[in-house]
């Protein structure tokens, strides 16, 4: 099955009717179609993706091992049948403990939110945009500079503590060997000069946020995601446990967001976990919201 423009059109039509700030539909990846019939005789399909991980890749500190991505290619309508699809082709796979089935939909499509609930999917995480101008930060104690290559072991643990906490809350996972896969990633990000600053109070480091730009344009992953433009994208934001919930955050944050704004950016986005209690609090505070929810469920067999 070939997907057509109109098929792309449809979804950037529905798209474009849930939220201004979706971009528009692009092809699906390469993988195994299905497809599954509507009431009306019409057809819905998506593209099924299997990619199995590395143990000491990067993204086994949020993902499993083995994961089974389906793409959705519709509108408003059919999502209930595609997932009933879904669900057939996988009770025909041979999957293991370490796996998931994974979609990620715009957050504001309530009616597919009911569809993936019902097939056993959960949202453990969120994509949320900013746009708005950086806020003035009130005059406080912490001191933010840039991190450099030197801080490695400074900052290293106040990865690890969002890192630890997330675990808890979320689609993070605490593997064997964690920190030495977070070490080189702060020292590639470093390296390459990266946007990372530390939060120091009275000499101590207590808050780390951990960023980079991120251009989307034809082609690209950020694309898939955001609207065409330079976004600064914040991958990790750590307050030590022992200083949260004293504005330390706050201050942290507006330094954070207007350093990216001078940098030319339109906007900035995240990750958040929506089980975790003090995240999505704090980042609806700092002027953040829902523009793509990650439906996930593991093992993959536990899909419905």
């Amino acid at each position: 099955m070939r997907f057509t423009d109109g098929a792309l059109d449809t979804q950037s039509a529905w798209f474009a009717r849930l939220d201004p700030m979706l971009p528009a539909a692009v092809r699906p990846p390469d993988g195994n179609v299905i497809s599954a019939a509507l009431p009306d005789g019409t057809r819905v399909a998506g593209v099924l993706v299997q990619t199995r991980l590395a143990p000491d890749a990067m993204a086994t500190l949020w993902s499993a091992l083995e994961v089974w991505e389906l793409h959705p290619m519709l509108g408003e309508h059919g999502m209930p049948q595609l997932l009933d699809q879904w669900r057939r082709t996988m009770a025909r796979r041979p999957t293991g403990p370490d796996s998931s089935c994974l979609v990620t939909w715009p957050s504001r499509d309530v009616g597919a939110a009911r569809a993936f609930l019902d097939h056993g999917l959960v949202p453990l995480s969120t994509l949320a945009i900013r746009t708005g101008a950086p806020i003035l930060p009130s005059p406080g104690t912490l001191q933010v500079r840039r991190a450099t290559l030197r801080d490695i072991d400074t900052i290293l643990p106040l990865a690890m503590a969002e890192l630890e906490y997330s675990a808890m809350v979320g689609s993070t996972v605490l593997r064997p060997g964690a920190a030495q896969v977070k070490r080189a990633a702060l020292t590639r990000h470093l390296d390459q000069n990266d946007p990372v600053w530390i939060g120091e109070r009275d000499g101590i480091a207590v808050a780390l946020a951990e960023c980079w730009f991120n251009e989307s344009v034809g082609g690209s992953w950020s694309e898939t995601r955001v609207r065409h433009g330079l976004w600064g994208y914040i991958n990790s934001f750590s307050v030590a446990p022992s200083f949260r919930g004293a504005g330390i955050g706050r201050e942290m944050i507006s330094v954070v967001h207007r350093e990216l704004a001078a940098a030319g950016t339109i906007g900035s986005f995240l990750y958040f976990n929506p089980p975790n209690p003090l995240s999505t609090v704090f980042w609806a505070r700092q002027g953040y919201r829902p523009l793509w929810t990650i439906w996930e469920v593991r093992p993959a067999s536990a899909l419905r």
